[in-house]
């Protein structure tokens, strides 16, 4: 049994669920984020509160059930207060600059290094050495921040 899976998730006020068939959407003050679940688990929203159930007793259920809960946890968390990613610079000379959707990094090679910032993630440099990497999804977040890294 899945002890992350039987807990609902508390919907805050200022964010609407729906689930249309396998289809999940999140709606927030920050965006907006969809899932697919998968066969294994079934969704349903009720009294602000969403509830994931598996279907079956097998191994890859129950995984399933534990990780879309999470998932859905985590959208819910992403588009009322967002995910934020903070990267230090360590070294003589490095430094960075946002400038619009592109991070331009200089870090002691002969030219600079220049990042491509995907679409719904923000990133911001408080001060030469420091990165911010922002968004509503959580994975992407993460994932932003490695790829500088």
């Amino acid at each position: 049994m899945s002890r992350v899976g039987k807990y609902p998730v508390v919907i805050p006020s200022g964010v609407t669920v729906t689930a249309a068939g396998k289809s999940l959407t999140v709606k927030g003050k920050l965006g907006e984020l969809k899932i697919n679940t998968t066969d294994d688990v079934e969704t349903s929203v009720t009294d602000g509160k969403v509830w994931v159930k598996a279907k079956s007793e097998t191994k890859r259920a129950r995984a399933q059930w534990g990780t879309t809960r999470a998932t859905i946890n985590n959208m819910i968390k992403g588009v009322s207060q967002g995910y934020k990613k903070t990267l230090d610079i360590t070294g003589v000379g490095f430094k960075a600059a946002a400038q619009g959707r592109k991070l331009n990094l200089n870090l002691g090679f002969s030219h600079d290094v220049i990042y491509d910032v995907p679409a719904g993630i923000e990133v911001k440099t408080p001060t030469p050495v420091q990165i911010e990497v922002s968004g509503t999804d959580r994975q992407k977040v993460g994932q932003v921040a490695a790829e500088i890294r």
